[in-house]
């Protein structure tokens, strides 16, 4: 750390993409981002693997980018499927990463702060803050219509606040006074009811709930997928790939791109395309019920927000409940950073994981 100037490493592994990005204090100096085929990551297949991968693309970066490990002060990383926790700031340990590691769902934002772990070396303090699994949910919103099943907090956490609180911010308002819907679009997809600042319902945007995705299939047929999954025409692996990572637009069109889908688009495309938007905007109208109808504003954002085929689409069928707002691509690298520096400052205290 040089005078006042913290330097922050900001780490995010999405199922599509690995982001970096350098900050000093609240300044971005330089970023990257690694797009990834399903082609490309899917043949790894060990957590340590794709850890491997991801981690030799940001150490090539940072060596062309003549910047040293050694200069970093802290790594902040995006947080994954760890034991839900509340929103904040945790400190990495190795009961995290073994968590991290064995987690009963797998995503790739599991990777972020291992890989974090692995840069450090032990040398410099490695966070998450705003990880996957924050839990606000509402007790009712927990039943899933039988006794051995319940529905859990598994959603964009960190990038769904940090639009949130930006709107708030435009309003010159505070998010815990405003009721919002907010879509998250990207490689997943969730949509959550954020109540004067706790997000009391989301779909479980990980494997099983929801909108269909650019790779994931949302909501399937309860009947139809236990039929399929015991045709004896795939295993458990199987199964769990058609879900996530072959499913939605990959299932449909064989791509996650939707850039590429959208520059060669024919008729059929542009229907698959706004089933994906008609199924958002369901789930947009869910919300408002949790809501009660009071909802102040809808939010639209991740990368599937830059397509106005889709937004335009989304607005057209839930402007009635409330203005749309759009913030295209995510805020969840300034976020991290954000709360690093603050951290670094003494003005926010890790929690223990």
């Amino acid at each position: 750390m040089k005078g006042d100037k913290t330097k922050i490493l900001v780490i995010n592994t999405g199922s599509t993409t690995t982001k970096i990005a350098l900050f000093e204090n609240q300044t971005p100096v330089t970023a990257h981002k690694f797009d990834h085929d399903v082609k490309e990551i899917g043949v790894l297949n060990t957590f340590d693997d794709k850890v491997l991968f991801r981690k030799k693309l940001i150490e090539n970066f940072l060596e062309e980018q003549s910047i040293s490990i050694d200069e970093i002060d802290i790594f902040m990383c995006r947080g994954g499927l760890i034991k839900p926790v509340s929103s904040g700031v945790y400190k990495v340990n190795d009961q995290m990463i073994s968590d991290l590691k064995n987690a009963s769902k797998q995503h790739a934002s599991n990777l972020a702060a291992v890989i974090g772990a692995h840069l450090s070396k032990g040398h410099k303090p490695v966070y998450i803050a705003d990880p996957v699994v924050v839990d606000e949910m509402q007790d009712i919103a927990r039943y899933a219509g039988h006794r051995l099943f319940e529905r859990i907090s598994i959603f964009h956490a960190l990038n769904h606040k940090a639009v949130a609180r930006k709107h708030a911010e435009s309003l010159k308002k505070k998010y815990e006074d405003l009721n919002l819907i907010v879509a998250h679009m990207g490689g997943g997809i969730s949509v959550g009811a954020h109540q004067k600042g706790r997000v009391i319902d989301v779909n479980q945007a990980l494997d099983g709930e929801g909108p269909f995705s650019p790779e994931r299939s949302g909501t399937l047929p309860a009947g139809d997928l236990v039929k399929k999954a015991f045709s004896g025409q795939y295993n458990l692996k199987e199964m769990q790939k058609m879900i996530v990572g072959n499913g939605g637009l990959v299932s449909y069109l064989g791509t996650n791109n939707l850039k590429d889908i959208e520059e060669n688009l024919t008729p059929q495309k542009k229907e698959i395309l706004q089933a994906m938007a008609y199924q958002i905007a369901k789930s947009i109208g869910e919300m408002a019920v949790v809501l009660n109808g009071q909802v102040d504003a809808i939010l639209l954002t991740g990368g599937v927000a830059y397509s106005e085929l889709i937004t335009g689409y989304i607005k057209q069928k839930t402007g009635f409940i409330a203005p749309v707002y759009i913030y295209p691509g995510e805020d969840e690298m300034q976020a991290l950073a954000y709360n690093a520096w603050l951290v670094s400052k003494g003005e926010l205290v890790p929690k223990a994981y």
